[in-house]
């Protein structure tokens, strides 16, 4: 299990993740919600390891993320933050290969062409990956992620993303969530910072929500995605609607009143 205990973080003197606890067992997704400027990648930076706290504990499986080396965080957690540059001129499958550093896998050509096909960017691979659009480089940057967790382990892992659907469409976007439901089936916890509420509603098995610091609220998708929890995290109305097929979640936005009554003055 992941597990951060009353992480505490300022900048400035200005808390910007306030007494945050929270958990991400292996076999789930956890969707981290809300507005900008919440705390959100600053969580995520604190999760990971990319920056310590000096208040609180974060533990992958029990031991301390401090007292994790390298290349034993590199066993345990994969991470895709919200940017990842590339100064050189590298193909597209040399980017997804940089993520083979940290495995031992016994056949890394197969298992490069294996996160290469899932990810639609195997016709992708001989290409400069400067070359690519904004969503190919996405898509590349997420196998390169993937490799390192890829093959079967038999203890628990966690994949942590930061905002991965940013610059995809729809179908790709879709086909990320669905990568991601089936790493779930591999001992593999994600934790996942979303803006498109309905992505989460129907991918996620469960929800923090976060506004100035602090998590307003955190569990399953039903109990999270309540209109009037919505409407104080994000500031807007929100209407929780029911799929006509499934049953699940719709999240459903609306102009307020205000405003439509502006756009009838116009």
């Amino acid at each position: 299990m992941l597990q951060a205990s009353r992480i505490h973080f300022c900048i400035q003197k200005r808390p910007v993740v306030d007494q945050i606890s929270l958990t991400l067992q292996a076999g789930e997704i956890l969707a981290v919600l809300g507005p900008n400027g919440a705390g959100k990648s600053t969580l995520f930076k604190i999760l990971s390891g990319e920056i310590s706290c000096k208040h609180g504990d974060v533990d992958y499986n029990g031991l301390p993320v401090g007292n994790l080396n390298s290349k034993k965080l590199a066993e345990v957690r994969a991470v895709m933050p919200q940017h990842s540059a590339v100064n050189f001129p590298f193909s597209a499958q040399e980017v997804v290969e940089l993520g083979l550093f940290s495995t031992q896998s016994k056949n890394p050509a197969k298992l490069v062409g294996e996160v290469m096909e899932a990810t639609n960017t195997l016709h992708l691979k001989n290409s400069n990956f400067q070359h690519l659009s904004g969503g190919e480089k996405q898509r590349v940057q997420l196998a390169r992620v993937l490799v390192q967790i890829w093959e079967q382990k038999p203890f628990p892992r966690y994949l942590l993303l930061d905002e991965p659907t940013s610059s995809l469409d729809i179908a790709q976007q879709h086909g990320v969530l669905s990568i991601l439901r089936q790493l779930t089936q591999r001992n593999i916890g994600v934790l996942i910072i979303l803006h498109e509420l309905n992505l989460a509603a129907q991918y996620a098995d469960r929800i923090a929500l976060i506004k100035n610091g602090m998590i307003t609220s955190c569990g399953t998708v039903q109990e999270v995605l309540q209109e009037k929890t919505l409407h104080q995290v994000f500031d807007y109305p929100i209407q929780i609607l029911q799929h006509p097929h499934h049953g699940g979640l719709i999240v459903s936005t609306s102009q307020p009143s205000f405003q439509k009554q502006l756009i009838k003055q116009a």
